[in-house]
């Protein structure tokens, strides 16, 4: 049987992925089904990813109000870059992968597979959380990522940027 594939870009609720927020569209007898792949602390992340990149940037600044105390914080309450960035990849639909029937087991099987390689084909999408639901309609995996960038000249060296991350993976912008 022909199965459609999707791949999207979701809002990021980490309070949903992780359970800890319930909707009303979760089978809550079927969420010990669920597969967590990855679930690591965000700051922790920006911590092992920029903390090199924040302390030379700082060590070039004259001025003391250029700082960056906190890069984590920067990006939170800044405009140009979004903390992290979701995707959610689904195969098949309700009718004919849904969790309730066998060939869920079959489609489980590809997501993870997907899933276990993702960090090593993209190199500079830093996953800290990724899950696989098998307890709504359809099996899904939610992947949560920084986008990163490396190699600028000014500002910091590192950075958050999904242009520069797609633009290291060979994508450009049109």
């Amino acid at each position: 049987m022909k199965r459609t594939i999707s791949a999207m870009r979701g809002k990021g609720s980490l309070t949903h992925n992780r359970r800890d927020f319930i909707a009303e569209n979760v089978d809550s007898s079927r969420t010990p089904l669920n597969v967590e792949y990855r679930n690591e602390d965000i700051r922790a992340v920006y911590h092992e990813l920029f903390d090199d990149a924040v302390e030379e940037y700082n060590a070039r600044q004259k001025r003391k109000d250029r700082k960056i105390q906190n890069y984590y914080e920067k990006i939170k309450s800044g405009r140009q870059e979004r903390l992290f960035t979701e995707a959610i990849v689904q195969i098949g639909n309700m009718k004919d992968s849904n969790c309730t029937m066998e060939e869920a087991d079959l489609v489980k099987g590809i997501l993870t597979e997907y899933m276990q390689d993702f960090e090593e084909r993209n190199p500079s999408l830093k996953v800290f959380n990724a899950v696989l639901h098998m307890d709504e309609q359809t099996p899904h995996l939610h992947i949560d990522f920084i986008p990163f960038s490396e190699g600028y000249k000014r500002g910091m060296s590192t950075r958050v940027s999904l242009k520069g991350a797609m633009k290291a993976l060979g994508f450009t912008g049109t």
